[in-house]
């Protein structure tokens, strides 16, 4: 299925690198030929209101013109950025308590193709938000990560398929699929101490399915040597020029609290490029 329709939340301080993620995300969005929907929140935190009095030295200042809110200065880079990539683009904003926040985005990313986010590394919170769409919105996430926003356009020419045999994976793959078909190289790889005949032969099942998409992949297992999952893979993929990741996530309930799997944990910490994500 074509993906149409993005959704981009805008959430956290209007930081450089933030701004720049935003227009990195329309200009894929744009490349795509989608609509793309921003959704700005921001805490509801009370303030008590300041008195101003009459000949208060501070009050020429604060009756003047008011520099723009974090969530005005994030919701006016996507209006700029939209502007520049000739897209179709809307916006909305609201507040909302810090702790509803994320389930609110993933709401709203159910009506949508996948959510486009940009990831702050090793940040707890942005971590919450994305762990909140991938289980609850039922639809996949592109991340891009903020500390490769200064490279160039960003164009998914290759794609590396992180391959466990597992049905996330697999899901993952599907999700992909426009992505996948676009791409000018397609690599499945699989991490494993021990490159076994059915490791084998799950990736070369894989590559044979996406042939009859049209996509030309190549399989290839990798050793761990004693190195977690999450970092092999962002070697390999640094190593190969790779500009995005297709993989699944999964997690376990731990006495009801949400644990990471130590792949997942590490790939989202801090993406090495553009990871596409599904559960």
């Amino acid at each position: 299925m074509p993906i149409k329709d993005v959704f981009l939340p805008l959430v956290g301080p209007p930081r450089e690198p933030a701004l720049a993620a935003i227009e990195k995300c329309v200009t894929v969005a744009a490349d795509l030929g989608a609509r793309i929907t921003a959704l700005a929140l921001e805490d509801d935190v009370f303030v008590r209101p300041k008195v101003i009095l009459r000949g208060d030295p501070d009050s020429a200042e604060t009756s003047g013109a008011r520099e723009p809110g974090d969530m005005q200065q994030l919701l006016n880079a996507f209006t700029r950025a939209a502007s520049r990539a000739n897209i179709r683009a809307q916006s909305r904003s609201g507040k909302a308590p810090a702790d509803q926040i994320a389930s609110i985005l993933a709401e709203h990313a159910r009506f949508t193709d996948i959510t486009l986010f940009p990831v702050k590394s090793h940040d707890s919170r942005t971590e919450h938000i994305i762990e909140t769409l991938l289980f609850e919105s039922g639809r996949p996430l592109l991340l891009c990560p903020e500390q490769h926003v200064g490279e160039p356009r960003p164009v998914f020419e290759n794609v590396m398929i992180a391959w466990d045999h597992s049905a996330r994976a697999a899901r993952a793959v599907g999700d992909a699929m426009p992505v996948l078909q676009a791409a000018a190289s397609v690599q499945v790889v699989t991490v494993a101490d021990e490159k076994t005949d059915a490791i084998t032969q799950s990736g070369m099942s894989l590559v044979h399915h996406l042939r009859e998409h049209g996509i030309y992949a190549s399989f290839e297992a990798v050793k761990g040597n004693g190195s977690s999952i999450g970092k092999v893979l962002g070697s390999w993929a640094t190593s190969h020029a790779i500009d995005a990741i297709v993989m699944g996530a999964y997690h376990h309930s731990r006495l009801n609290e949400i644990v990471w799997g130590g792949v997942t944990k590490t790939v989202i910490g801090e993406p090495p490029c553009w990871v596409m994500i599904s559960h």
